[in-house]
């Protein structure tokens, strides 16, 4: 018998709700101080909450209040700004 199969962690996109591998989504991660940021090494500490590399998605996610559900907390525009610019920096595929 062949050695076991790893499993994949699957995550839910915020965006498109759609399933994908956890390696393809980046994570926004909410501290235990209260800040929302991205965590592009996806080793930050926090509650986590997962988005596609597509500016569509965060944008789907942003307007449907998302991130404000899944961290049960107000966002400022300043963090959506900020977060919008690191999605860009990453290599926004478009997909």
């Amino acid at each position: 018998m062949a050695g076991a199969v790893k499993k994949i962690p699957m995550r839910m996109c915020l965006g498109c709700g759609e399933m994908k591998p956890k390696r393809e989504l980046i994570r926004a991660v909410k501290t235990p101080d209260g800040d929302v940021l991205l965590d592009l090494t996806g080793k930050k500490s926090g509650r986590g909450a997962y988005i596609c590399r597509s500016l569509d998605c965060f944008a789907k996610a942003k307007k449907a209040r998302r991130f404000e559900k899944a961290f049960s907390m107000q966002i400022d525009d300043a963090v959506y700004a900020r977060m919008e610019d690191e999605l860009k920096e990453s290599g926004e595929n478009g997909e």
